[in-house]
């Protein structure tokens, strides 16, 4: 970590616990703040903007979140601001549908069809964008843990049983926040303490540790479109019959 990083990874580790040095933190860093906002309105963000707001409260979010044990602060405040942004524009395009116009006139209907779909592009373009350099990041991090893509895709459970075992394995240790730090200090997925946690059965763990140590990557570096993903998936296992036949 260069001397720079290790700075700023001090500091925030002193904003996490006294909020004047959050706000000194958010201070000094507002060129960086506004330069991400910028980089989603595609111009230079005013001091009345929402999205700038937003920005600031993500980068605080940053802060309350972060763990030297994960990277660089201002990647993770990047994509914490990217991500929350995005979710802003969701909601107000979700939210300006709602409004009613007359349906008679025909121009302004096309105009407003020609916008909507500008909208959507745009959105979908910054979400595939926000995705891709999310995977890029995870990727990256996954070869120091000497891991790969394919590797989790061949070790993910199939079975019912084994896919709420993984499941109640990654609730619990999304519970307990110093399972993750072991983890990612350690680089080695703590299936004993997460099979005694989450009362599954440790073999049933140990057949899908490679799932298992990408899902906690995840779990723990601000990876908010590939987590959000993951939990959604996960969350139907909540009514998955645990009787089900398990994986040989």
């Amino acid at each position: 970590m260069s001397s720079d990083a290790q700075q700023i990874a001090v500091r925030v580790q002193l904003a996490k616990k006294d909020s004047h040095e959050a706000d000194a933190l958010i201070a000094d860093y507002m060129p960086f703040i506004k330069s991400e906002t910028a980089k989603f309105l595609k111009r230079s963000p005013e001091q009345t903007d929402d999205e700038l707001s937003i920005a600031m409260f993500a980068f605080y979010e940053a802060i309350r979140n972060y763990s030297r044990l994960r990277g660089s602060f201002l990647k993770l405040a990047a994509l914490q601001i990217r991500n929350r942004l995005i979710d802003h524009y969701r909601r107000e395009k979700r939210n300006t549908g709602n409004i009613s116009l007359d349906a008679g006139d025909e121009e302004h209907t096309g105009l407003l069809d020609t916008i909507s779909d500008e909208h959507n592009d745009y959105e979908e373009n910054e979400l595939r964008n926000a995705t891709r350099h999310e995977i890029e990041e995870l990727s990256a991090q996954m070869e120091d843990f000497g891991l790969s893509m394919s590797d989790i895709a061949e070790s993910s459970p199939k079975q019912n049983r084994s896919i709420a075992s993984c499941s109640a394995a990654i609730r619990f240790a999304r519970c307990n926040p110093e399972l993750l730090d072991e983890f990612l200090a350690s680089k080695r997925v703590p299936l004993a303490k997460l099979a005694k946690g989450a009362s599954v059965d440790r073999k049933s763990l140990e057949r899908h540790r490679d799932y298992l140590a990408g899902v906690l990557l995840i779990c723990t570096n601000g990876y908010e479109i590939l987590r959000g993903h993951i939990m959604q998936v996960l969350s139907r296992t909540n009514s998955v019959n645990v009787s089900g036949r398990e994986d040989t």
